[in-house]
């Protein structure tokens, strides 16, 4: 391969593909952050149990439902997270489905499930009990909190202790089966409160008071509480919240159903019936090197997931980490065993014939061997994060029905100066597959890049964008 020096590099073929979707692009003055993330979600009821940041608000699937579907049918989405697109679209009376490799996220979306049948009576009964119980009586080495390497070290000693109690308690004490997964689901929640560790993005921070011997620098995250305090206040919250039911109540007309894959999209889209989606709202993970498996660590353990089931997820998951290796002659494969050979060769060769990704790709490769990358692995992250989308592009376009809808959240990203229009790429992918791009919605208020390229490039605005995609007629 011939590099091109990054000095000659120009932005052709970007620029061209701006101009060809200039007027789909546009400022939505309805769409904002707390809309598009988490944000929304922090005081309601159920959402704020257990904080999955990576999710979008259920007003946000509310307002596309809303404003872009006549009436409900089935909905997917393919990267449900803790399943924000699933439980508001249900209650909108829609036939929701699900797919989630990550178990975090299914289990949150398992528990929520669980909540809505416990009778609260029940669950408040058994959190008094808890909380007068001797823990310390219940532990016992099978209920030592399961860690993996990269957990080591995140609990005070005492604090080990009393999960395992809790832990124990829950097994030998609690009888009814649905009061019992709460419990437990309350411990998960708290685990980041009670330890030394923060969720930041690519990975844990660590408190500095941590016994861990790698521990850098002087982040100090505050007050830890002990786990009875935090445990017994999540339990309080989450009783608060079955006790006023209305808050869970159905709403007039039909409720829909929630069907759940716990899998790789990339897998499990290929075994759905063509034409049998109505509406697609997801938001896949970013091409931005934040690796999942890191930050839900803790969660990752206590679910049982060993050192090598964490490396599996991690290969597994779409590429959006520097540790992902290519799935190329995996996918290849895995179409070759279901007679589709031919649809791989369609994904792949419009993988290869996308003018501005291949430019993308070009400035990452020479800015690699000119030593400019802060980490030599984001060109190939950046070639297998789009390989792979492609793949889900081309079946989410089979799987809608005429008239279908596709509605995805995504964020562009830059890399050393070297802007990645995802949006406009994986719009352009759709286009190819047969998908009409009806909308690039962008966020009156893009995305900064890093302190440290500000350093170097300047202050420059990525877009924050929504695409809305149809299939047509």
């Amino acid at each position: 391969m011939v590099v091109v020096p990054t000095e000659t590099l120009v932005l052709a073929e970007r620029e061209a593909l701006f101009d060809r979707y200039a007027d789909r692009v546009s400022v939505n003055p309805d769409l904002d952050r707390t809309l598009v993330s988490f944000q929304a979600n922090k005081a309601e009821p159920a959402y704020r149990w257990f904080k999955y940041k990576e999710g979008f608000s259920s007003r946000l699937v509310e307002h596309f439902l809303m404003r872009l579907a006549d009436r409900p049918g089935v909905l997917l989405d393919p990267f449900a997270g803790a399943g924000a697109a699933l439980f508001a679209a249900r209650d909108l009376g829609w036939d929701t489905v699900g797919i989630e490799l990550l178990p975090v996220g299914f289990y949150v979306m398992d528990a929520r499930q669980t909540a809505e049948r416990v009778a609260p009576e029940k669950l408040t009964a058994e959190i008094q009990r808890v909380g007068s119980a001797d823990l310390a009586e219940c532990a016992g080495e099978a209920f030592a909190f399961p860690h993996i390497t990269i957990t080591e070290d995140a609990f005070l000693p005492r604090t080990e202790k009393e999960i395992a109690g809790y832990l124990a308690y829950c097994e030998k004490k609690v009888r009814d089966p649905g009061v019992r997964k709460l419990l437990r689901f309350a411990a998960f929640c708290v685990l980041e409160e009670v330890s030394f560790t923060r969720k930041d993005g690519q990975y844990l921070r660590w408190d500095h008071r941590s016994a861990r011997r790698e521990v850098r620098g002087h982040f100090h995250k505050g007050r830890i509480p002990p786990f009875r305090e935090a445990v017994l206040r999540k339990l309080g919250e989450i009783a608060d919240d079955l006790a006023h039911r209305h808050l869970f109540a159905r709403p007039p007309g039909r409720r829909g159903s929630i069907d759940l894959h716990q899998g790789s999209c990339l897998e499990v889209l290929p075994g759905m019936k063509a034409a049998s989606i109505d509406f697609v709202l997801t938001s896949p993970p970013y091409c931005n090197r934040y690796d999942y498996t890191r930050t839900y660590a803790l969660e990752l353990a206590f679910l049982g997931q060993t050192n090598e089931q964490v490396k599996d997820l991690r290969q597994a998951m779409l590429s959006c980490t520097v540790e992902n290796r290519e799935k190329g002659e995996d996918l290849r494969r895995f179409y070759a065993e279901r007679s589709r050979l031919g649809a791989w060769n369609r994904v792949d060769r419009t993988f290869n014939e996308q003018a501005a990704l291949q430019e993308v790709l070009s400035a990452l490769d020479a800015l690699r061997e000119a030593d400019k990358l802060n980490n030599p692995n984001i060109a190939r992250m950046v070639r297998n994060y789009f390989y792979e989308m492609a793949f889900v592009v081309a079946e989410l376009a089979r799987i809608l029905k005429p008239g279908g809808k596709a509605v995805m959240v995504n964020d562009n990203v830059r890399y050393a100066g070297e802007e990645v229009p995802v949006d406009l790429i994986l719009s352009d992918f759709a286009e190819s597959f047969g998908l009409s791009v009806r909308h690039i919605w962008t966020l009156p208020r893009g995305k900064g890049n890093s302190s440290q390229q500000m350093g170097v490039h300047g202050r420059q605005e990525l877009r924050k964008c929504v695409y809305v995609w149809e299939k047509p007629q």
